[in-house]
């Protein structure tokens, strides 16, 4: 069926889906890790592509979104697993309900007899780790099914307080019950999952097969292209150049959407303009300077350089950022302060061949055109 709009079109991956639970069920106890960076579709995959062809195999996917509780990470993933026991345990609407119903007094040939309460299950055990292993048991005993735990953002789980105790968890239990559990991880911080899945010494060291997320391919941009022609009869978006922009752009499929449908509020199919425009539209400047808002003077500008390509640690840089007045002193030492804390911020990461790169591509090409005076007054 043809989209309606612009947000209707969806690609499904089921073969890559399949491809992934066959490696799953080869490998039993040792999960998958996808990376990808953020908004390239990672949660929509587990979601619509992975969860279906999981259910359809017959096993039963718990989905935990790691964020929820970016300091308690396990917490998240055994309020999934609780929740998915709930419903494996307590079934939907009224007939459930009556179900479930402790029954006191059944009569049986005109004479009617007692029965005691059904035996209650043990408590969960007070720590979150064995509660995570009496879920999981539980979990599998209730559904007859092999779990499939579907963790997003993983690198939450190094990035806390006592988490080599939490990961070294994760590893025991998903070896115990390797006959009961499969797992896939997604993370869009390559550098914390290497540190977290590929240190020597760490708990989780070569336990998980790192793989790359792949991005959508032509299929998704022949899409956005045919409904564009739809709306504007006679006008038609290059494929070429819909890759281009899709390269430039992170491969963000919702970023690619919402620039096309900038572009076909206009019937404009010069996407050089459209980025341009959608770069300084005052709905995206807007948001950009409050990403900016809490940073000082040298931030701003060190930002800047990075979105430039300029090495932020190098002499001739931290000259130039320190002639500007509100800067003060434009040091080495404060240059690195100042990258960590907006690495911890989500502004930077780390880039392949090291440095550091602005995380949003069109945030970077917003600083590396902004004036200076422009950055200090925002």
């Amino acid at each position: 069926m043809a989209p309606k709009t612009y947000d209707d079109i969806q690609v499904s991956r089921l073969q890559l889906a399949g491809a992934y639970l066959e490696m799953l069920k080869a490998q039993p106890g040792r999960p998958l890790a996808m990376f990808a960076p953020r908004r390239v579709g990672k949660t929509f995959f587990l979601d619509n592509d992975l969860a279906p062809v999981a259910k359809k195999a017959g096993w039963l996917p718990v989905y935990a979104d790691l964020w929820l509780q970016k300091e308690n990470p396990l917490a998240a993933i055994n309020h999934a697993l609780a929740e998915a026991l709930d419903d494996a345990t307590v079934p939907a609407g009224e007939l459930g309900k009556v179900a479930k119903t402790p029954v006191k007094r059944v009569g049986v040939l005109g004479a009617s007899i007692d029965l005691g309460d059904a035996p209650a299950r043990a408590a969960l055990p007070a720590s979150p780790e064995l509660q995570f292993d009496a879920l999981v048991a539980r979990l599998h005993a209730a559904s007859g099914k092999t779990v499939l735990l579907m963790l997003d953002e993983i690198q939450s789980l190094g990035e806390v307080a006592g988490s080599e105790k939490i990961l070294a968890a994760l590893r025991a239990v998903l070896h115990r019950r390797r006959d009961m559990l499969g797992a896939v991880f997604t993370g869009s911080s390559q550098e914390a999952m290497a540190r977290m899945l590929a240190t020597a010494g760490a708990p989780m060291y070569q336990f998980a097969q790192l793989l790359d997320f792949p991005a959508l391919g032509d299929e998704y941009l022949v899409a956005l292209a045919n409904h564009f022609s739809k709306v504007h009869p006679g006008k038609r978006l290059d494929l070429d150049d819909l890759r281009k922009t899709f390269a430039r752009i992170g491969f963000k499929p919702r970023l690619l959407r919402d620039l096309v449908k900038s572009m076909s509020a206009e019937g404009m199919t010069d996407f050089d303009e459209g980025v341009r425009r959608y770069i300084h539209d005052a709905r995206q400047t807007l948001g950009w300077n409050a990403l900016l808002q809490p940073l000082d003077a040298f931030d701003r500008l060190l930002l800047a350089a990075i979105a430039r390509g300029k090495p932020p640690l190098g002499q001739e840089t931290l000259k130039e950022i320190g002639r500007h007045r509100p800067v003060g002193k434009a040091t080495i030492a404060r240059a690195r302060v100042a990258i960590e804390r907006m690495r911890g911020a989500g502004l930077i990461t780390k880039a392949v061949r090291g440095g550091a790169r602005i995380d949003d591509p069109l945030f970077a090409e917003y600083l590396a055109t902004a004036e200076p005076e422009d950055l200090l007054g925002g």
